[in-house]
C-alpha cells in the first residue's frame, strides 16, 4: 500500500490531468458538427442521367464514448482525493521538542496549521522593538517595565557680569564689558523607562519558536508517512451518474 506522502505527490498530477480531460470533452460535445454524420447517394432519374458518387460524413465525437472516457478520469481523481482525505482522518503524530512530547496525536490538517501560524510568529518576534544597548537597563517591578539609574545633571542660568576694562578717570568713564556666566540654579534626576526587551530575550523567543517549527515539521513527515486507507469510491459515484 502506497503512504500518505505518495498520495498527495501523485493527487496534483491527477487532478490536472483530469480537468484538462473533463474541460476537453466540454468543448468537444459544444460543436454540433463533431457530433453530426451523413450518409447520401444519388440516383439519376433515367440510365442516361448524370452519376453521381455517393457522400457521406461520420459522427467524430459520441457523447456516450465521451462519458465513459470521462468518467474512467475522473474515477482516479475522486480515489486519490478519498483516499488522502481519508487518510488524514488517522494520520497522527506527535510533535517533540528537546525530547519532550509536547502535543500528542496531533493530525496533519493540524501540522499544517501549526508550520503557518509559528511562521508568521517568528517575523513578528524578529520584529520585536529592543532594548537601547547603549543604556544600562534593569527591571523596575514598581513601573512593571525596564529603566536605567538615575542620571543627575545641571539646570544653569545665565547671568551677566561687568568687567571693568579701563577703570574712570577725570576725563573718561571707566570702561565696562558685559559677559555672561553659567551660574547652577537646580538639578535634573532623569530615570529612562522602556517597554522594549532585551536583545538576549528576543534570541531566546526565536530559538524557542525554531525548534517547535523543525519538531512540526518532523512530525508532518512522520505523519505524512501514514499506510493510506484505500478508498475507490469513483465507480460507485460513477456508476451511479452514468448508468
Amino acid at each position: 500500500m502506497p503512504k500518505l506522502n505518495q498520495i498527495i505527490a501523485v493527487e496534483k498530477g491527477v487532478k490536472s490531468k483530469s480537468y484538462a480531460e473533463l474541460t476537453e470533452a466540454h468543448h468537444a460535445v459544444q460543436k454540433a458538427a463533431l457530433l453530426s454524420g451523413i450518409a447520401r447517394t444519388y440516383q439519376a432519374k433515367d440510365e442516361e442521367g448524370e452519376q453521381l458518387p455517393p457522400e457521406s460524413t461520420k459522427v467524430q465525437v459520441r457523447a456516450e464514448e465521451v462519458l465513459r472516457d470521462i468518467s474512467a478520469s475522473l474515477t482516479r481523481l475522486f480515489d486519490v482525493t478519498a483516499t488522502k482525505d481519508a487518510t488524514n482522518c488517522v494520520a497522527r503524530a506527535n510533535v517533540v521538542v528537546d525530547e519532550q512530547t509536547l502535543l500528542t496525536d496531533v493530525p496533519v490538517s493540524y501540522l499544517l496549521f501549526l508550520e503557518k501560524q509559528l511562521t508568521d510568529l517568528h517575523t513578528f518576534i524578529k520584529k520585536l522593538p529592543v532594548l537601547d544597548a547603549a543604556e544600562a537597563w534593569s527591571f523596575n517591578d514598581s513601573a512593571d517595565c525596564w529603566s536605567t539609574e538615575p542620571v543627575r545633571t545641571l539646570r544653569t542660568k545665565k547671568v551677566p557680569r561687568n568687567h571693568v576694562k579701563a577703570e574712570a578717570t577725570e576725563k573718561h568713564p571707566a570702561q565696562v564689558e558685559v559677559y555672561y556666566e553659567d551660574i547652577t540654579i537646580g538639578y535634573w534626576t532623569t530615570v529612562k523607562f522602556s517597554g522594549a526587551l532585551p536583545a538576549k530575550r528576543i534570541s531566546e523567543l526565536l530559538e524557542r519558536v525554531e525548534k517547535l517549527q523543525h519538531a512540526v515539521k518532523f512530525a508532518r513527515e512522520e505523519a505524512n508517512g501514514t499506510t493510506a486507507v484505500d478508498q475507490k469510491v469513483g465507480d460507485k459515484v460513477f456508476g451511479y451518474l452514468f448508468r
